[in-house]
Formats: structure tokens, sequence, C-alpha cells
């Protein structure tokens, strides 16, 4: 089989399985083509958007523009700099996206909803669950959810590649079934001495090579996107066991050929077929962890294994920094790297007690037993370059006994 047909076939695959889509729309495809004003670009994208539902797929659309919007509003042709003027332009401009977009959705015969969303709206459990439970219900409702960064009240979120990062959030946060990304150029291409050469029409995996290609696509002045920040968009979704499709949108014809399964754009493939729990992700991706807990290297190689051990106290060697019980907590090595994440079942003051201590000891240091292990597999996820196989490995066999109630309370088990 040649490469071209195994990229269709990939293609095909993955498409008969999309039942749910989310695409992120960047702000020059909505305001930075020539001769199409924002209302007519948006009522061609909102066309192709009936299609896909038409199809039987539920669509979440994240879409920037908010600024740019704001500043033709305005009539302003240099993006500031300045925060405040940001959020300014930010306001305004949403209202007239949301126009523009209600106008069009209603031509087809179904509403669109605007969710606003910060960051810490996906990094806190229980709002991470009202957001997933909030767009499930806006798609049983038969409307379109339409996503963007509240740049009007963020700060640190207005920055470049925030709504790629968003998108990926998004797909991870609504388990879909395929990210796509819409950008002014039509993939990821060979790039050799700072010259471009073919479309990389499959990506397996995200070695050093594949990132030296996604060279800068971003126009300052208008957009804060670029290829950069959708490989690492896609890398995450990757990570999550979920494919992303990074493709040209000048024309939203695009999305009848992604649909048809043809070799447009770049495929990003997941690592793992088997997608990662709805808690695993939360933790590996959503949740900020309060502290650190570093461990040896006996610990990190049966963490790593495909049996996917928990954690126990023995395999400690220190705490970093001060949390609770069900508190998150990053798992570090000897060396430093972060190789997990998972959440506590002892404090740090009590963990200081019982590092490096068989479990059978704990209750004689403690004065009780609270669990035998520090961080049960259930509530562990391996990250960086092991991510991937941290899904699959960590439902396997450990000798850990179960996880706390903090625990649960932290890392539930809704649809997050």
């Amino acid at each position: 089989m040649n490469n071209i047909d195994s990229a269709i076939e990939h293609r095909k695959k993955i498409i008969a399985a999309t039942r749910r889509v989310v695409i992120k729309v960047g702000t020059r495809l909505l305001t930075g083509i020539e001769d199409a004003s924002e209302e007519n670009r948006i009522e061609a994208l909102i066309r192709e958007v009936h299609h896909l539902r038409q199809r039987g797929v539920e669509v979440v659309l994240v879409s920037s523009g908010a600024i740019g919007a704001g500043m033709k509003e305005l009539g302003i042709t240099q993006r500031p700099v300045q925060l405040p003027r940001l959020q300014a332009l930010a306001s305004i401009g949403q209202l007239r996206l949301m126009a523009f977009y209600q106008k069009a959705a209603a031509e087809y015969g179904f509403h669109c909803a605007q969710v606003l969303l910060c960051a810490d709206d996906v990094q806190d459990r229980q709002r991470h669950l009202n957001t997933a439970s909030c767009i499930d219900t806006l798609l049983k409702a038969k409307a379109l959810p339409i996503v963007n960064e509240n740049d009007s009240v963020s700060v640190d979120e207005i920055k470049f590649g925030d709504n790629d990062r968003l998108a990926a959030m998004v797909a991870m946060l609504t388990r879909a079934d395929l990210a796509v990304f819409l950008t002014s150029i039509d993939g990821l291409h060979v790039n050799k001495n700072g010259k471009w050469g073919e479309r990389i029409s499959l990506v397996r995996e995200f070695d050093r090579e594949i990132r030296e290609m996604a060279v800068d696509t971003s126009d300052r002045n208008t957009s804060t996107g670029g290829m950069m920040s959708k490989l690492e968009a896609a890398e995450k979704l990757a990570r999550a066991g979920e494919p992303a499709w990074v493709a040209d949108g000048t024309d939203f014809g695009v999305f009848e050929r992604i649909f048809a399964g043809e070799n447009v754009g770049t495929l990003f493939l997941p690592a793992e077929t088997d997608r990662m729990p709805s808690r695993k992700r939360f933790l590996a991706f959503f949740s900020e962890p309060t502290g650190a807990v570093e461990i040896d290297d006996g610990a990190k190689k049966a963490l790593k294994s495909r049996s996917g051990k928990s954690l126990l106290p023995r395999g400690v060697i220190g705490c970093h920094g001060i949390f609770l019980r069900g508190d998150t907590v990053k798992i570090m090595d000897s060396r430093g790297e972060e190789i997990g994440r998972g959440v506590c079942n002892y404090s740090s003051d009590e963990l200081e007690k019982i590092k490096g201590r068989h479990s059978r000891e704990i209750n004689d240091i403690l004065g009780y037993t609270a669990y035998d292990c520090v961080i049960h597999r259930d509530y562990l996820v391996v990250t960086g370059q092991s991510a991937g196989q941290g899904a699959r490995q960590g439902s396997g066999q450990g000798s850990g006994q179960g996880s706390g109630q903090g625990a649960r309370q932290s890392a539930g088990q809704g649809s997050g």
C-alpha cells in the first residue's frame, strides 16, 4: 500500500467513526479574506455546518475573530497591544460575530448558542463538568454551540495560540471523535532550511523533525494562531486518543472533501487506539497540581510498565510543596522530570512521615492506615513522552487496594 492509499484509508476510517466534531476557525478565515465580508464568510461557514448536521454529525464550533471583528467595527487597522483595549475590542467584536452567526443559523432553521470560557472554567473539576453538561444539552437541543475564549475578562489567555489550545480542550472536554483546525494554508509542510516542500499528509508521531516543520503562519496584526500552536493542540489530542485534522479553510467547501475522506490537509493520528478515560484526561490536561511527589527509579519503572501499578509509599523519595489529601500532584523522577499526575491519598505532611516505608508500616507511623497506596492506579495518569500509554496502563493490575473519597471528589466519574 502506498502512502496516499494509507492516508486515504485512515481518513475514511476516522470519518466513518465521527459522530461529533469540534471545528476551530481562525480569525483570518472570518475577517481577513479579500472581497468577502465577515457576514458572507460566516454565512458560508454555517451553510457547511448545516450540511454536516444533515449527515447526523454533531458540531461544536470554536470561533476566533472577536478582536478582529471589533477592530473592523471601530475602523482600527493596527492590532493594539494594551490589554484593556484588546478586552474592549473583544467585547464589541463578539457581539458583532454572534449577530452574524445567529442570522445565518436562522436561515437554516436552527439556533446557535454562545459559550465563553476562561481557563478556570475547564480546570476546576465542577465547572469542567458543568461546561461539558451545558454543551451536551445544547447539542441534544439541536443548537450549535459556538465557543470562544472570554477575552473581555481574560488576562493571561490573550496570547499566541489561545484558541487552538481552547479547541483541543473543548474536543477533549466533549469527547469529540475528531477536531478540525481550519487555517489559511493546506496543512503541515516539509520545511528544509526555511524552504517549504510537499504537504505532509499523515503524522503518526510527534518527534523533533515534525516540530521543526511547524513554522509560524500567524498574522500578528489580527490573529494569534500559527502552525506550532496547532501542532501542540494535535499532540494533546493524540495523547488522549483522538485525531486532529488541519486543513485550508479559505474555501469552506473543504468540509465536503474532509468528510468524503479525501487526501486534503494533514491528519494527525492518535497515539493509542483506546481513548483516555474522562477522569484521566482531566488529570493529564486540565487539573492544576498543588504539589509534587518525587519517586525512585523502581517506582518510575512500575508506573510506566504495561500493567500500570499504583504508587506505594516505599517508592516515594520526597514531597515538594504543600498539599492535602485528595489534591492533584505531579509525579516527578529523581532528575526532576514529570512522569505523571495523580490524586494523592495522603497530605504532604503525612507523606513525609511514611515515604520510603512499606505499606504495612503506615499504621504504626501515623496511628491509622488510610490507604495502602499513595496514588491509586485508577487516579493516576502517565504524562510526558509516555502519556499515550498512560490511558491503557492505568487500568491494569496494581498493588493498591483503593482510592480515597477525596480522590473521588477531585477526579470524579463525570464526562469531562
